[in-house]
């Protein structure tokens, strides 16, 4: 099939933005409103964000699906129906608490996993897309402007759905929801429009051969080590990027007296540094690709391993300013902080989109829902093990800055750990021209050597 340009990498990111747009809806908005205007308890929405999470563990099983139907894109449109349907049902379910809680709360559990289920469906086949039709050289751009959009729809989406909400009415809630869902929808259609083309006929007479089932394709994937120490390193390293999420602003406040105001702008500057980082890898790989002698600068590999290490070292500088108490450098720390995660997380997901096509063939949905299940569990514990230290922390320990501190610390190991992981991650070499498999689900993959760059 024909490679995909930039355009067409766009018209994906179009698809991803309206899938965010759908998602931050439901995860923030819906738990603002429960736990602000409803009175309920802040674990209830917990529990409902988390339960979205757990659901996305039937990424492989999605992944697989599609897999075995050779087509992506009715996998991509039917998971945003899916996760429309649930995005509504979620409004529904919340408007519902407000006359009648057990019956409302029991609606938002379906809603939650309809999102779920339809985030897992979308997101898996549309990552396997990019993942074969992007080339090499170009998928940290690809990456990048597919993350960078989806981060627009989030912002854009808050802001009208914000505007359009205020002042607040359960009539109002709803028709936000339904009219988001319904644009996200019709925008998915027509960016998936004749875009995957048709799958190519074999030009040899078809031979008959038995599908494998899900389990021995995840078996095999398993088995295959890069798949299986990249799923480790995914969890690891996400596992240590949302554990800061939620215990950044109270260690602003708590320890610095940020006002709310200001520890809000504090998590704008690391927003924003986040964006540079995505860019910068991007930028590195357009002058790598135009210019031989900086080849380097391409080297998904170098910028995961390099994210990771400044990530930790950010996150060392907060340890310093809890320990000192002093916060001067603290807007630069978190800026730097950004930066390095963006700059990270863009090099996993260009080497996660590269990496999906190695080993058997036949087996990028499985791969690359295995890895999304990984982020999703890790995002899922991420914010639950990030408060639960912090208070852990300072229970034991009298000083709050010192108690913060200790939890800053054991993230920079985890992301050193993930980046140990990542060095350890290599790629089969290249099949012999002459080898040819009698599996019916591609050849095997041969001994590991180095991942290059």
């Amino acid at each position: 099939m024909k490679p995909f340009g930039w355009l067409s990498v766009a018209r994906l990111g179009l698809v991803q933005a309206s899938l965010g747009a759908i998602v931050v809806l439901t995860t923030s908005t819906l738990n603002r409103v429960m736990v602000v205007e409803l009175a309920l308890p802040a674990l209830l929405p917990g529990i409902l964000v988390a339960l979205h999470y757990l659901v996305q563990m039937a990424r492989p099983r999605m992944g697989h699906g599609s897999d075995v139907g050779g087509r992506r894109t009715p996998w991509i449109i039917g998971g945003m129906a899916v996760l429309g349907i649930g995005g509504v049902v979620a409004a529904l379910a919340t408007v519902w608490m407000a006359t009648h809680r057990p019956a409302g709360i029991a609606l938002a559990v379906v809603g939650f996993a309809l999102v779920g289920l339809g985030v897992s469906a979308s997101g898996t086949s549309l990552l396997v897309m990019l993942a074969k039709r992007v080339p090499d050289a170009r998928k940290g751009g690809a990456a990048t402007l597919v993350w960078m959009m989806m981060i627009t729809g989030f912002a854009i989406t808050a802001g009208l759905a914000g505007k359009f909400l205020d002042p607040y009415s359960p009539e109002r809630l709803l028709l936000v929801s339904s009219t988001v869902s319904l644009l996200a929808f019709a925008v998915t259609l027509l960016a998936m429009r004749g875009l995957e083309g048709r799958v190519a006929a074999p030009s040899a007479a078809p031979v008959v051969t038995v599908k494998p089932s899900f389990q021995q394709a995840l078996s095999d994937v398993w088995r295959e080590p890069v798949a299986r120490r990249f799923t480790i390193f995914v969890f690891v390293s996400m596992l240590a990027y949302s554990a800061q999420d939620l215990i950044l602003e109270p260690f602003a406040g708590t320890v610095f007296g940020y006002s709310p105001g200001a520890s809000t702008q504090l998590s704008g500057i690391q927003h924003g540094g986040v964006l540079l980082g995505m860019l910068l890898v991007a930028a590195s790989g357009a002058l790598a690709a135009r210019w031989k002698a900086l080849h380097w600068l391409g080297s998904l590999r170098g910028w995961t391993i390099g994210g990771c290490i400044a990530s930790a070292l950010a996150l060392l500088g907060l340890v310093a300013a809890g320990m000192g108490g002093h916060g001067e450098t603290l807007k630069a720390t978190v800026f730097a902080l950004g930066a390095a995660n963006g700059a990270f997380s863009i090099g996993a997901i260009g080497s996660m989109m590269r990496l999906a096509s190695e080993g058997r063939c036949s087996r990028e949905g499985v791969r690359m829902g295995l890895w999304g299940a990984a982020q999703a569990i890790a995002f899922g514990l991420g914010g639950l093990v990030g408060t639960g230290a912090s208070d852990l922390a300072r229970h034991l320990i009298a000083a709050p800055g010192t108690a913060y501190a200790f939890v800053f610390a054991l993230e920079a190991l985890a992301f050193v750990a993930s980046a140990l992981l990542a060095w350890r991650i290599s790629t089969p070499p290249p099949q012999p021209a002459t080898a040819v498999s009698t599996r019916a689900d591609g050849p095997a993959m041969g001994a590991p050597t180095r991942l290059s760059a």
